[in-house]
């Protein structure tokens, strides 16, 4: 779990309601070679939704415009519920 999102979990549960996220988890600091980027909107969300918070976001909607980031930037996002889907996806034992 990237060190932005599991800093967010005791912040929220220490009543913090704001984040600084962005989609698709874009971003990063051009003077900090390496620098991972930003916390990733739909993660966030994930988790948090995940928790019971209510964010009052539809994630699969964000989730639907995150999506397209790739083709419209040219290069891949580091967002992992994009790739992956939610947790609560199932996939088939029918193999």
């Amino acid at each position: 779990m990237p060190l932005g999102i599991s800093a967010s979990r005791p912040a929220a549960n220490a009543g913090i309601d704001r984040f600084d996220v962005s989609l698709g988890g874009l971003g990063g600091c051009p003077y900090a070679p390496g620098a991972s980027g930003n916390i990733c909107t739909g993660d966030l969300v994930h988790m948090f939704q995940r928790m019971g918070y209510d964010t009052s976001v539809d994630l699969e909607r964000l989730l639907g415009v995150a999506r397209d980031l790739p083709a419209l930037i040219g290069h891949d996002v580091p967002g992992q519920v994009i790739k992956a889907g939610t947790s609560e996806r199932r996939y088939s034992t029918n193999l």
